[in-house]
């Protein structure tokens, strides 16, 4: 069976790709050529069903919803639970990225749970369970970790983290330059590392890179390569293992992609504002334009509790410079296991600022929604306000439970609404507006 990439390359329009257009409003082919260039992914694997997406360039920014035990909080519930409040909220996919309790079990209710594209880190149940019987991740064995992919493949999972660039070579860069100010806080990166480290060889998955691709392509997963030396403080963004690493995910793109295999590029995590645009240069450059999964990311180090507002800002900036698909961070970052209001609060502020980026990066395709925005505010159109707002269930509450005493107001100026007051000396001239702005629409 073919993947969707070499379907693509053959000149066929598959039913995911046209599923695909449909959710970002685009033709079908633009979905094909794009995948075919690799400047585009969408979910492929034929054992579950799933919502599809294209993430990618010429795309809106996706949004990635993260949820997962912990060792500490074990709520198989509660999961499943925040799963849903992701997919309810908006998220384009969700990873699940459990490491306490039943591991599979915990995966399959969310699979069965929701209908988004699930993505998932295989390392860290390998890594967790061999922890459990052998009391080391050092004793992990590489043909276990292999299994693990497989299985998790064939439950249905449509992307993967996998982390290939972690070698030999770059723990060596990471040696030289003097480990970190933040420390390693990949828990895959930290996984691999230790491993390496402890048994001096080389990483699985970088060494026998050809047996991971051919999981990848038996069930058309999306291989993408994790960024397990990400920064994790702001002083240590873009310094060398990081920009090795992402070299070595370049390379190992390049050659899954001739292989195949739908590859995704993942990107750091905390990064100054200055330094986002260089980022995403250099990763477009040396994957040629693939698919950029930027983690975060965070803009700075000293705001505890609202994490998830310095990762929107950074996520904005990000979109508008060419990222392509966001994870989202949500307030208790750093602190605690997030609760479902917390993957609420995340998946909103990435949302918002997806689109805050997208109508840089798409111009006038992204902010034609604002038009919407501004006239139906002007016209003190609630209906059509509440219609056009990424953020409509929160609006509602908020405005509801402050209700005005006239009501086509809101309770900030009340009878002083400033639209109210003037409109009545244009209304030739608003007349007009609403004349034009309906013959615009109509022609679209």
């Amino acid at each position: 069976m073919k993947t969707q990439l070499e379907l693509a390359r053959d000149g066929v329009i598959t039913e995911p790709m046209k599923e695909a257009a449909v959710y970002d409003d685009v033709c079908p082919e633009f979905i094909r050529d794009g995948i075919a260039k690799g400047t585009i992914v969408i979910y492929g694997n034929p054992n579950r069903k799933a919502t599809v997406i294209g993430i990618g360039k010429g795309l809106k920014t996706k949004v990635n919803a993260s949820i997962g035990t912990s060792p500490d909080i074990i709520d198989h519930d509660m999961e499943v639970e925040k799963a849903k409040v992701a997919e309810k909220s908006g998220a384009d996919t969700l990873m699940e990225l459990s490491t306490g309790g039943d591991l599979k079990a915990i995966r399959t209710r969310v699979l069965d749970a929701i209908n988004l594209t699930v993505g998932t880190v295989p390392l860290y149940q390998a890594a967790i369970e061999t922890i459990n019987q052998k009391g080391s991740v050092v004793h992990m064995d590489a043909d276990f970790l292999f299994d693990v992919i497989e299985q998790q493949a064939e439950e249905g999972i449509g992307f993967m983290a996998i982390h290939c660039g972690i070698n030999l070579t770059t723990l060596e860069r990471l040696k030289r330059q003097g480990y970190r100010y933040g420390g390693l806080v990949s828990r895959g990166g930290s996984f691999l590392t230790a491993w390496m480290n402890h048994n001096k060889k080389e990483n699985p998955l970088y060494d026998q890179i050809d047996r991971l691709i051919d999981i990848m392509k038996k069930h058309d997963v999306i291989l993408s390569l994790g960024n397990g030396l990400r920064a994790g403080a702001i002083h240590d963004s873009t310094d060398r293992a990081q920009i090795q690493e992402l070299i070595m995910n370049s390379e190992i793109a390049e050659y899954a992609q001739k292989k195949g295999v739908q590859i995704i590029v993942e990107g750091p995590g905390h990064i100054p504002i200055d330094e986002i645009e260089a980022n995403v240069i250099i990763q477009k450059r040396l994957s040629n334009n693939a698919p950029f999964y930027m983690l975060g990311p965070i803009t700075t180090d000293v705001a505890p509790g609202y994490d998830h507002i310095s990762s929107a800002i950074g996520a904005a900036i990000s979109s508008s410079h060419g990222a392509d698909f966001i994870c989202y961070v949500t307030p208790p970052e750093h602190l605690a296991l997030p609760k479902p209001d917390d993957v609420r609060e995340g998946v909103m502020a990435a949302k918002v600022a997806a689109h805050v980026g997208d109508m840089v990066k798409l111009k006038d395709k992204a902010r034609d929604m604002d038009l919407k925005m501004g006239i139906a505010r002007r016209d003190l159109d609630w209906k059509t306000q509440y219609e056009t707002a990424i953020t409509a269930e929160r609006a509602k509450e908020i405005r509801g439970d402050r209700p005005p005493m006239e009501t086509d107001t809101c309770t900030m100026c009340g009878k002083f609404c400033s639209l109210k007051t003037v409109s009545k000396y244009y209304e030739e001239d608003l007349a007009n507006s609403k004349k034009r702005d309906y013959a615009a629409a109509t022609a679209e």
